[in-house]
């Protein structure tokens, strides 16, 4: 794989993004940085994009809302990264055979146990 040159231009998404290669290209951009910065600072700066999605479902476009979710999904990608999990395996795991309360595929749970 080449590594694109600090002047390139992004490509046009193409389509839907697989989220193990969605992990894997934010690594690929950031693990460097993440490293250094720890668990603890990268969990900050997911934070802070978390309030920013905030502001953006209250008062905002629905292209900052795009963009907001996409930082969101990075910086959660980011720490998981940092911190060793696999986004894919985790999501398999918890959520591959339905709600983990009531076990269905389309939740029963009373609205106060749901998630």
């Amino acid at each position: 794989m080449t590594e694109p040159s600090s002047d390139a231009t992004p490509a046009e998404p193409t389509g839907g993004v697989d989220l193990r290669d969605f992990q894997q290209l934010i690594r690929e951009m950031y693990f460097e940085k993440d490293v250094a910065r720890g668990i603890e600072g990268t969990f900050m700066w997911l934070m802070e994009e978390v309030g920013e999605l905030a502001t953006a479902l209250r008062d905002g476009t629905q292209e900052e809302r795009l963009g907001e979710f996409a930082d969101v999904i990075a910086w959660l990608a980011t720490i998981a990264n940092v911190a060793g999990i696999d986004l894919s395996d985790a999501v398999a795991r918890k959520y591959g055979r339905g709600c983990p309360g009531c076990g269905r595929m389309v939740c029963t749970c009373p609205d106060e146990e749901k998630p």
